[in-house]
């Protein structure tokens, strides 16, 4: 189901939620936490390699597969300064993140951004006017 089209028995989008609305957020986090802002940044990405305008469970799953992404970026900046590393709980916690991905498709989508007719008329009366 298209975003701009409201689903039976949700609240008009001024009531919603940040979440409820189709922005992707951790409540309680500064945004502009290095972790909020990757956060945003691996989700942003994964929308756009599905073609955007996920559906809500496409979102969750985006949203815990960033999650599981960070938290392996952490480990690997852990072991590169010489900290303790555990291999097996790194291993497995990838291993979920790969499954997740693949629930929501690994290749890139492409989407259509091919201008409608009229859209592409006034382009072109633009450039030459």
């Amino acid at each position: 189901m298209p975003r701009n089209r409201r689903a039976p028995g949700l609240p008009p989008i001024q009531c919603r939620t940040a979440k409820g609305t189709g922005r992707l957020t951790l409540a309680g986090v500064d945004g502009r936490s290095n972790m909020a802002r990757r956060f945003r940044e691996i989700t942003a990405e994964i929308e756009n390699d599905l073609g955007g305008d996920l559906t809500e469970a496409q979102r969750h799953l985006v949203a815990r597969a960033a999650t599981l992404g960070i938290w392996c970026e952490q480990c690997e900046t852990e072991l590169a300064q010489g900290q303790e590393f555990d291999a097996l709980q790194y291993s497995t916690v990838s291993n979920a993140m790969r499954r997740l991905l693949s629930d929501l498709g690994l290749e890139r989508r492409a989407r259509d951004v091919t201008p409608d007719l009229q859209t592409y008329i006034a382009g072109k009366g633009q450039a030459n006017g």
